[in-house]
Order: C-alpha cells, then sequence, then structure tokens
C-alpha cells in the first residue's frame, strides 16, 4: 500500500525506489474505523496525513454547535490544519474516518528531518501546499459567485467521487447548504 506514496512523489520529482525505502521509516501506518476521530479541535496538531483508502473529513463547531466541514480527503490526497501544523500550535479543526480509511502519518519532527535528508522533496511538498491552497481559492470563488444550487452541480459534476463515497450531510456542510435543501435540490434535478 505505502506504495501509492511512492507514484504519488514521482509525480511531481524523481524518486528512486532506493530513496523511497529510505523514506518510509519517517512514516506510521494508521487504520481508523468509520466515524474515529483522527485529530480533535483543542488539541496541538502533530501529524500530516496521507490517505492509503477510505476517506476523511475536517470540521469545526460554529457558535451554534453545527459542524462545518472544510475539507475531504480521499485516497493520494493529503490532511491536516497546515497552519497549526507548521506552526505547531493547538488546532481549530477536527479530523473524522468518513469511511475505514488506512493512512500514512508523519509528525512534524519527522518531516523536517525528512526534508532535511531529503532536499528534493521540498519540491513536492510546496508543489502539493499550492495545489491545496488554489482549490482553497476556487471553493472560495464558487461560494461567492454562484447560487446554491449551481454550487452543488459544480462539486458533484468536479468530484464525482464525493458524491458517490460522502454522505449529502457532509456534503452539503462543506458547501454550507443544508441537508434538507441539498434533498430538494436531488429531487428536483431527478423530475
Amino acid at each position: 500500500m505505502p506504495k501509492q506514496l511512492f507514484h504519488h512523489f514521482n509525480k511531481y520529482l524523481e524518486l528512486t525506489e532506493e530513496h523511497f525505502q529510505e523514506i518510509l521509516p519517517f512514516f506510521e501506518i494508521r487504520t481508523l474505523k468509520k466515524k474515529e476521530v483522527l485529530m480533535e479541535a483543542g488539541n496541538m496538531c502533530t501529524h500530516n496525513h496521507f490517505v492509503l483508502e477510505g476517506c476523511l473529513h475536517m470540521f469545526f463547531l460554529n457558535d451554534k454547535g453545527t459542524e462545518r466541514t472544510v475539507q475531504f480527503a480521499l485516497e493520494n490526497w493529503w490532511m491536516t490544519d497546515n497552519l497549526a501544523y507548521s506552526k505547531q500550535i493547538i488546532t481549530n479543526f477536527s479530523i473524522q474516518a468518513v469511511e475505514n480509511t488506512r493512512l500514512l502519518a508523519i509528525s512534524h519532527k519527522q518531516q523536517e528531518q525528512l526534508l532535511k535528508d531529503f532536499p528534493q522533496l521540498e519540491k513536492y511538498f510546496r508543489t502539493i501546499y499550492q495545489i491545496s491552497y488554489g482549490a482553497a481559492l476556487v471553493k472560495m470563488k464558487y461560494l461567492t459567485d454562484l447560487s446554491k444550487e449551481e454550487i452543488y452541480f459544480q462539486f458533484t459534476d468536479q468530484f464525482p467521487q464525493f458524491a458517490q463515497r460522502v454522505p449529502q450531510y457532509l456534503i452539503a456542510s462543506f458547501l454550507g447548504l443544508t441537508p434538507e435543501y441539498v434533498s430538494e435540490i436531488r429531487a428536483k434535478k431527478r423530475s
């Protein structure tokens, strides 16, 4: 399974199998059951996570106690609170498994050592963070420019794997919609 990470690295740089075998010990494999919490708001953000199989979502509780999903991660996606991770501070977000999930986790200390030992990985992580930041900007554009209905269909058309695997209430939370409204939109499309 960690071969997925090897292939992901090689999408952005050239890494030999030999170097990859030296890199693997920096990571630990973790498994989560559906709905198990990986990271909890109010705790230090100590790890970055690469999803091997399954799905995660990152969320916070708003002032009304409602869960608001801010990010999903499927296979070959990374997830952490990037700001809290890089500053090694307490996170305001929680991460929970949407499905049974296997992942690779790397601590901040281990990642710093990894980048020191394998400086070519700086390019990889920079690219991953740039892509993540760009995706966040696109989401903000959708939320400000599109109608609620357009936001939902844009998301489900662009990311059909989420529409098939993620419960509608989490997609609604991610898009700033209510589950009832999502049901109404879906029913309208079917008719």
